[in-house]
């Protein structure tokens, strides 16, 4: 491997620019996975690496793994603590990062889907794939949400990112309508006039739609779906955190 030790090199600033901008990642069409686990997570995925940045420090505990993924890699280098440290996300850098290329949307629907209209937490992104995968929804859709390659949101799903299949779409109303021949659309509000969640037959392909933190789900999809749903709530809140209230829907859809 060559080694950097400069922290102006363009490869360094380069994918600190990955890291730090979502223009820079959809521009150059990478993203970059910083850590042990996301990095060894991305040798069980369909995405490709192309290339690999390691300490000397990460190359002796991590031995085996980090082979395995310079052979995967188009490239492999070898960097100093201090770029490390200026290249992480994180307070307790591991001193392993790999630049993947990004993927295109899977290529078709399966049979239960959740949508993000909206999301913009990464924290929540991240939480609902992760539990997407979990419970073995088939995919999730996302409509203007935070950037998928968000560093949080890829330590949020805790891999999930590099196995569900994900579709990115630019319009979410034309999508669903083109559905809904073959699927039930619902969407989640938190009122107590809608549907009850645990009343909705999802026996049949299904997409649920969980709405923006702030603002919920769009008028204009609420209007096209087949039904409004809801979490019945007991207590005095009145509403859920988003990957709180697509974890209760999730788990709502695939127990049926």
């Amino acid at each position: 491997m060559d080694k950097i030790t400069s922290k102006n090199n363009n490869i360094v600033k380069d994918t600190k620019k990955l890291i730090s901008s979502s223009s820079a990642r959809q521009r150059e069409g990478l993203f970059v996975l910083e850590g042990a686990r996301l990095c060894f997570d991305v040798l069980n995925s369909v995405y490709k690496v192309k290339y690999l940045l390691v300490t000397e420090r990460a190359l002796e505990k991590y031995g085996e793994e980090i082979n395995s993924l310079c052979d995967v890699s188009d490239s492999a280098y070898i960097i100093t603590e201090e770029i490390s440290d200026k290249l992480s996300d994180t307070a307790s850098p591991q001193g392993i990062f790999a630049v993947c290329k990004v993927q295109e949307n899977a290529a078709e629907y399966s049979k239960k889907l959740i949508a993000l209209d909206n999301v913009q937490d990464p924290s929540n992104v991240g939480a609902v794939i992760r539990t997407a995968e979990a419970l073995g929804v088939d995919g999730v859709i996302l409509y203007n949400c935070c950037d998928v390659y968000n560093p949080k949101v890829l330590r949020a799903s805790m891999g999930s990112v590099l196995r569900i299949k994900l579709f990115v779409c630019d319009d979410l109303e034309t999508e669903l309508s083109s559905m809904k021949d073959g699927y039930k659309i619902y969407s989640t509000v938190p009122n107590s006039t809608a549907v009850k969640i645990t009343d909705v037959d999802f026996s049949v392909p299904t997409v649920c739609v969980i709405g923006n933190e702030a603002n919920g789900v769009e008028e204009n999809i609420k209007a096209l779906s087949d039904a409004l749903i809801t979490i019945p709530m007991l207590g005095r809140a009145e509403s859920l955190n988003a990957s709180v209230a697509a974890s209760i829907t999730m788990w709502e859809m695939m127990r049926k």
